[in-house]
């Protein structure tokens, strides 16, 4: 039984992935824990600070294997502890006096802060790689309808015409944003802690930072210039950027799920036989990837909050922040990466309608074309005038029916200058993109 979706039988893959539930899974944060623990042995037996042979018996038994999980449990009920219940543990299965030497000069946060950005680590490399996944699908169909003709909508409403290709290379730059701040982040981030018990490493006399710093070497984390024990701003700022860059692509998915409207109908996600939109209405082709995603952004952003108030921590050492952060971690990279998968297969197969954006630039019988008449009768008349000429014109066909070139031809002023000719090609949406396709080009020259 489970109480909390990403690890429900049934909901689980909706919102995380394999991948980073099992980054996050119990076995792993603790195998993380003991992995800090073995590299700390490993580097303190090389300057000399605990036996060659301890630390060789503490690597060699830092295996989640070899601690029972459930004793663990009991063991950090009774004692209201996490790390003392395993140092424990690994005391007993190290032979010797091995086990005396274990988390030498360390603190718990120490341990489970250093195994926490571990898991962070290798849940941003997954995450990363569906983003360069999803960058090179749009990239695709950037390429592929640089000049396919559709409708620009502002406030929800008809505006001008694009190409499609237009609308993702906005998307791409976007992506191309994000995974920029995923490494400009990471600097700031994957950074270990091993500060001792409040910060000054006094347990390890005038050996602390080069035992900190060969960890730290030793596991491919940064080293901190000062401990960062109730610094939690680099984990505020996992969630700021994650919530950014899920907020993207919900939005991404946002978009295709309205273009997927009946009414529109100009993209649809992928669809396959067997894939059901009602129990009770069966002609339902819904798009529920899309939504999935949408929702997950929605999560995502409301986690922010709550890491910034993790960063309100007191004096030298609060658990407050630390079990404010175990919360949400876990929560937040698993459906950060569910949904950059989400929206990674969406764009592998997404259906671009061809034929309903052609016969949506016509809906509204010419309307779409209002500015380029506008900007060529204000080459005679001036702006100001043309736009009231041209305004007037537009209101009495959007409530009174009839087509936008039989208003231009029924006004005086506008028929002694414009032929039906020239009308016509004011009126074609084909011929009025602007450097569209140029800033298509500009995009996908870009590395």
């Amino acid at each position: 039984m489970s109480a909390y979706v990403i690890d429900s039988q049934l909901f689980k893959d909706q919102f995380s992935t394999l991948e980073t539930r099992q980054i996050f899974d119990d076995k792993q944060t603790v195998q993380r824990w003991l992995d800090v623990e073995a590299a700390l042995a490993k580097v303190q037996a090389k300057l000399g600070i605990i036996p060659q042979k301890a630390a060789d018996e503490i690597c060699a038994k830092c295996q989640v294997e070899l601690i029972d999980l459930d004793e663990l449990k009991r063991e950090m009920d009774r004692t209201s502890h996490p790390i003392v219940p395993l140092l424990r543990a690994m005391k007993n299965v190290c032979s010797g006096d091995a086990g005396e030497y274990i988390h030498w000069g360390a603190t718990t946060q120490d341990i489970i802060d250093t195994g926490t950005i571990l898991q962070i680590k290798d849940s941003l490399d997954i995450t990363e790689k569906r983003y360069q996944a999803l960058l090179i699908n749009l990239k695709k169909l950037a390429a592929e309808h640089r000049n396919l003709v559709t409708v620009a909508r502002s406030h929800g409403q008809q505006a001008l015409p694009i190409t499609f290709g237009f609308k993702v290379a906005v998307w791409i730059e976007e992506i191309r944003r994000n995974l920029d701040r995923f490494n400009e982040m990471r600097g700031r981030l994957l950074v270990g802690q091993f500060s001792g018990a409040v910060g000054t490493l006094s347990a390890l006399g005038d050996k602390g930072i080069e035992v900190q710093e060969a960890l730290f070497k030793e596991l491919g984390l940064g080293c901190p210039v000062i401990h960062w024990h109730v610094s939690r701003d680099s984990n505020a700022e996992l969630a700021a950027v994650l919530g950014i860059c899920t907020s993207t692509i919900g939005k991404i998915a946002h978009e295709i799920y309205s273009l997927q409207k009946t009414e529109t109908a100009e993209l649809e996600e992928p669809f396959a036989p067997g894939k059901v939109g009602s129990s009770t209405m069966p002609h339902k082709r819904n798009p529920p990837a899309c939504e999935t995603i949408v929702a997950l952004s929605r999560v995502v952003r409301s986690i922010v909050p709550l890491a910034m108030e993790a960063m309100m921590a007191e004096h030298e050492r609060d658990k407050i922040a630390l079990q404010t952060e175990r919360e949400y971690i876990s929560r937040l990279c698993c459906m950060a990466d569910a949904a950059a998968a989400k929206i990674v297969y969406v764009t592998s197969a997404l259906s671009v309608r061809e034929e309903n954006m052609e016969k949506n630039l016509y809906i509204q019988r010419g309307l779409l074309m209002s500015e380029a008449v506008m900007m060529q009768l204000s080459d005679e008349l001036g702006r100001q005038e043309a736009h009231e000429i041209v305004y007037t014109i537009c209101m009495d066909v959007f409530e009174n029916g009839g087509e936008f070139k039989d208003g231009l031809l029924a006004n005086p002023i506008i028929a002694a200058r414009f032929d039906e000719t020239t009308i016509d090609k004011m009126l074609d949406p084909n011929v009025y993109l602007g450097m569209a396709g140029q800033f298509v080009d500009r995009v996908l020259a870009r590395k």
